[in-house]
Protein backbone atom coordinates (compact mmCIF):
# COMPACT_ATOMS: atom_id res chain seq x y z
CA UNK A 1 0.00 0.00 0.00
CA UNK A 2 1.62 3.42 -0.74
CA UNK A 3 1.25 6.24 1.45
CA UNK A 4 1.87 4.34 4.78
CA UNK A 5 4.85 3.59 6.33
CA UNK A 6 5.61 0.10 6.59
CA UNK A 7 6.08 -0.83 10.26
CA UNK A 8 5.79 -4.87 11.73
CA UNK A 9 2.56 -5.34 13.80
CA UNK A 10 4.68 -6.55 16.39
CA UNK A 11 6.70 -3.43 16.64
CA UNK A 12 3.21 -1.26 16.55
CA UNK A 13 1.72 -3.36 19.22
CA UNK A 14 5.16 -2.89 21.18
CA UNK A 15 4.80 1.17 20.77
CA UNK A 16 1.28 0.56 22.04
CA UNK A 17 2.58 -1.49 25.36
CA UNK A 18 5.19 1.36 26.07
CA UNK A 19 2.33 3.88 25.99
CA UNK A 20 0.50 1.91 28.71
CA UNK A 21 3.83 1.81 30.31
CA UNK A 22 3.99 5.45 30.67
CA UNK A 23 0.79 5.96 32.25
CA UNK A 24 1.51 6.66 36.13
CA UNK A 25 0.76 3.96 38.08
CA UNK A 26 -1.68 5.78 40.30
CA UNK A 27 -3.98 5.95 37.08
CA UNK A 28 -3.43 2.42 36.09
CA UNK A 29 -3.72 1.07 39.81
CA UNK A 30 -7.17 2.52 39.23
CA UNK A 31 -8.09 1.49 35.63
CA UNK A 32 -11.23 -1.47 36.28
CA UNK A 33 -12.35 -3.81 33.93
CA UNK A 34 -10.81 -2.44 30.59
CA UNK A 35 -8.96 -4.16 27.88
CA UNK A 36 -6.68 -2.25 25.18
CA UNK A 37 -6.76 -3.95 21.73
CA UNK A 38 -4.83 -2.79 18.56
CA UNK A 39 -6.67 -3.50 14.93
CA UNK A 40 -5.87 -2.65 11.86
CA UNK A 41 -8.93 -0.69 10.61
CA UNK A 42 -11.65 1.44 11.89
CA UNK A 43 -14.78 0.39 11.70
CA UNK A 44 -16.68 1.71 8.27
CA UNK A 45 -16.61 4.94 7.75
CA UNK A 46 -14.31 6.32 10.15
CA UNK A 47 -11.21 5.86 8.00
CA UNK A 48 -9.15 7.74 10.20
CA UNK A 49 -10.03 6.86 13.57
CA UNK A 50 -7.19 6.90 15.16
CA UNK A 51 -8.42 5.00 18.66
CA UNK A 52 -12.05 4.25 19.89
CA UNK A 53 -13.06 3.79 23.75
CA UNK A 54 -16.19 1.50 23.95
CA UNK A 55 -17.70 1.07 27.63
CA UNK A 56 -18.64 2.83 30.95
CA UNK A 57 -16.26 5.50 31.67
CA UNK A 58 -15.29 4.98 35.67
CA UNK A 59 -17.40 8.04 36.24
CA UNK A 60 -20.56 6.67 35.58
CA UNK A 61 -20.94 3.61 36.91
CA UNK A 62 -22.84 2.62 39.83
CA UNK A 63 -24.15 -0.77 41.76
CA UNK A 64 -25.63 -1.56 38.94
CA UNK A 65 -22.36 -2.10 37.03
CA UNK A 66 -21.47 -5.56 38.42
CA UNK A 67 -20.90 -8.21 35.45
CA UNK A 68 -20.42 -6.19 32.62
CA UNK A 69 -17.81 -7.20 29.82
CA UNK A 70 -14.78 -4.91 29.51
CA UNK A 71 -14.52 -1.60 28.63
CA UNK A 72 -12.53 -1.57 25.18
CA UNK A 73 -10.11 0.55 23.71
CA UNK A 74 -8.80 0.13 20.45
CA UNK A 75 -6.06 1.31 18.58
CA UNK A 76 -6.55 1.51 14.78
CA UNK A 77 -2.81 0.45 13.38
CA UNK A 78 -3.54 1.19 9.53
CA UNK A 79 -4.63 5.04 9.62
CA UNK A 80 -1.99 5.91 12.09
CA UNK A 81 0.65 4.64 10.00
CA UNK A 82 -1.06 6.42 7.07
CA UNK A 83 -0.77 9.73 8.58
CA UNK A 84 2.98 9.27 10.33
CA UNK A 85 5.81 9.36 7.92
CA UNK A 86 8.95 8.21 10.54
CA UNK A 87 8.83 5.80 13.07
CA UNK A 88 9.44 8.54 15.71
CA UNK A 89 6.00 10.27 14.56
CA UNK A 90 4.46 7.26 15.54
CA UNK A 91 5.65 6.59 18.44
CA UNK A 92 4.24 10.20 19.79
CA UNK A 93 0.94 9.55 18.17
CA UNK A 94 0.27 6.15 19.51
CA UNK A 95 1.31 7.82 22.82
CA UNK A 96 -1.41 10.60 22.34
CA UNK A 97 -3.94 8.16 21.24
CA UNK A 98 -3.32 5.95 23.79
CA UNK A 99 -3.68 8.38 26.50
CA UNK A 100 -7.04 10.12 25.04
CA UNK A 101 -8.87 7.00 24.94
CA UNK A 102 -7.76 6.00 28.29
CA UNK A 103 -8.65 9.09 29.93
CA UNK A 104 -12.18 8.84 28.04
CA UNK A 105 -12.05 5.19 30.79
CA UNK A 106 -11.48 8.12 33.67
CA UNK A 107 -14.72 9.67 32.12
CA UNK A 108 -12.74 13.35 30.46
CA UNK A 109 -14.32 14.37 27.61
CA UNK A 110 -12.81 15.65 24.55
CA UNK A 111 -13.45 19.26 25.18
CA UNK A 112 -11.34 18.77 28.47
CA UNK A 113 -8.94 16.54 26.57
CA UNK A 114 -8.50 19.38 23.79
CA UNK A 115 -7.79 22.10 26.70
CA UNK A 116 -5.13 19.88 27.80
CA UNK A 117 -3.43 19.51 24.59
CA UNK A 118 -4.86 16.10 23.74
CA UNK A 119 -6.08 16.45 20.34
Amino acid sequence: MTGMLQMEPERFDELVALALDEIPPELTAVMDNVVVLVEDEPPDGERNLLGLYEGTPLTERDWAYGGALPDRITIFRNPTLRMCATENEVVEEVHVTVVHEVAHHFGIDDDRLHALGYD
